[in-house]
């Protein structure tokens, strides 16, 4: 049976927290613990933790069933309640922010990439934008991709099956390359 709050306690505001506050506080930690653990080996490894929490994690990607590795998040959402999750949720969220630019600047690149090969408004647009890239390099492999998408596009209309080249690619990696140097330039 749950106690009363006193009349003191409630004057004060100094309630203690409800059961449900409680519940959510626990699948919180919980719900971080299941995130901590889809980051990278190498990443976690690198978060300051308890030795205890640490091997905690080790052994959950150890275990082979459900059953287990059930137990085991348990057992890790125990740890945490012991733990400052403050550290934890700050690693977190950086690796999730990084992987939200990372992806941003591939979608970039493809939108870049099909607009440099639709016409010279695209590469003007291109220069503009990244005036630090290697313009010359670009050039000649923009002109190449551009031959080779023609080549592709005259076998579309023959009605004959079409691949992405290897130009097209390696035009996507050198812009990635560029839009990485300067997103880390601007960081």
């Amino acid at each position: 049976m749950r106690r009363r709050p006193s009349s003191e306690e409630i004057a004060a505001g100094t309630l203690p927290p409800s059961k449900s506050q409680l519940k959510r506080e626990d699948q919180a930690l919980h719900e971080l613990g299941a995130a901590l653990l889809e980051l990278p080996a190498a990443l976690l490894d690198a978060i300051p933790m308890s030795d205890r929490l640490r091997e905690a994690f080790n052994d959950y990607r150890r275990f082979p069933t459900m059953e287990a590795r059930r137990r085991q998040m348990q057992y890790i959402g125990k740890l945490l309640r012991s733990e400052d999750a403050d550290p934890l949720q700050l690693a977190l969220d950086a690796h999730r922010s990084q992987r939200a630019r990372d992806a941003s600047v591939l979608h970039d690149a493809e939108q870049w990439r099909d607009r440099i090969l639709d016409g010279d408004d695209g590469w003007q647009a291109w220069i503009a934008a990244f005036p630090a890239g290697d313009t010359r390099a670009l050039r000649g492999l923009v002109t190449n991709a551009r031959r080779e998408k023609q080549q592709a596009d005259d076998l579309a209309r023959r009605g004959q099956p079409v691949r992405k080249g290897k130009l097209y690619r390696e035009l996507f990696q050198k812009l990635r390359a560029v839009m990485s140097a300067d997103d880390a330039a601007s960081d």
